[in-house]
């Protein structure tokens, strides 16, 4: 397949939401606006094919066609189709954290966060989209380093808060952290590699659980969890 940065016609779609857009601006878009609007359609065509095709399995030419632009248009804004999944599996990551994030807020206490962020986390990487993207087609698109890299620029800083405010004083914050987010990563490939995973989810729990208990001995608190593999409910 010749992967060239050739120019093909857009689908008449895209001249239709382009003119939409124009429209609505008084015909005087900015290059910066055209050029946000491409990618933002390239990124949503990006993650809705990576995840049902698989990143080797998608052309170039499909990705433009499936976000109304040109292939030109691609290579432009992401040098091809790695850079472009570099893209989409930042998206993603950054929508993993935030839901993380957000889940966090709403406990009481650093035990009860740090398990609100393990059920918020499980319940994402369920989604198929988002477990596709970010934990199997991630580290074979991008290579293992450059995969850990994103996942890590996203999601450390804020496992490593959650650790700092749980572990007892003295506890090596960085290593448990780097710890913790392989822990989570594998406990999500176990639930979605298991013939039952609504079992597997409880199992992954409790491991991941037990090892926060170890890290919060002598802290004060530690968390805990139900019979259904989250906490607080019964």
């Amino acid at each position: 397949m010749n992967d060239s940065p050739t120019d093909l016609p857009a689908p008449s779609h895209a001249s239709a939401a382009e003119g939409r857009s124009s429209a609505a601006t008084g015909g005087r878009r900015t290059q910066a606006e055209r050029n946000a609007t491409t990618r933002a359609a390239l990124v949503e065509a990006g993650r809705t094919l990576f995840s049902t095709k698989g990143f080797a399995e998608v052309a170039t030419d499909e990705l433009a066609r499936a976000a109304g632009v040109t292939r030109g248009a691609l290579y432009h804004q992401y040098d091809g189709k790695a850079g472009l999944f570099a893209a989409v599996l930042e998206a993603v990551e950054a929508e993993v954290v935030d839901r993380v994030a957000r889940a966090m807020e709403g406990a009481e206490d650093p035990a009860a966060r740090l398990v609100a962020g393990l059920d918020a986390y499980l319940d994402a990487c369920a989604d198929p989209t988002i477990h596709r993207i970010t934990l199997v087609e991630g580290p074979a698109a991008l290579g293992w380093s450059a995969w850990r890299e994103v996942g890590h620029r996203h999601g450390l800083g804020l496992v490593e808060q959650a650790v700092a405010a749980y572990a007892p004083a003295g506890a090596p914050v960085e290593a448990l952290a780097h710890v913790l987010m392989g822990a989570l990563g594998e406990a999500a490939l176990f639930v979605a590699a298991a013939a039952d995973p609504a079992a597997a989810r409880q199992e992954a729990h409790r491991a991941v659980i037990g090892l926060l208990q170890g890290l919060g001995r002598g802290s004060g608190g530690e968390p805990g969890s139900t019979t259904d593999g989250r906490s607080g409910r019964t």
